[in-house]
């Protein structure tokens, strides 16, 4: 699932603004719950993607 659809089945809404060649430029916009819900979905997906529940692998860039 890729992370607009998984904004919309936390119920925010997604709004296309414009394309521009090939890149295209959204709004994603809901309540806080969908928020949270979002949240949630995303945790979930890269403990999946990591295979262990209880460490999630966190990157850092610096500029």
């Amino acid at each position: 699932m890729d992370i607009i659809d998984m904004a919309r089945a936390s119920g925010m809404t997604v709004i296309l603004d414009g394309k521009i060649g090939r890149e295209e430029y959204r709004s994603v916009c809901g309540s806080l719950s969908a928020l949270q819900r979002f949240a949630e979905a995303v945790r979930h997906s890269k403990t999946s993607l990591n295979g262990n529940p209880k460490r999630v692998r966190r990157s850092i860039c610096h500029a």
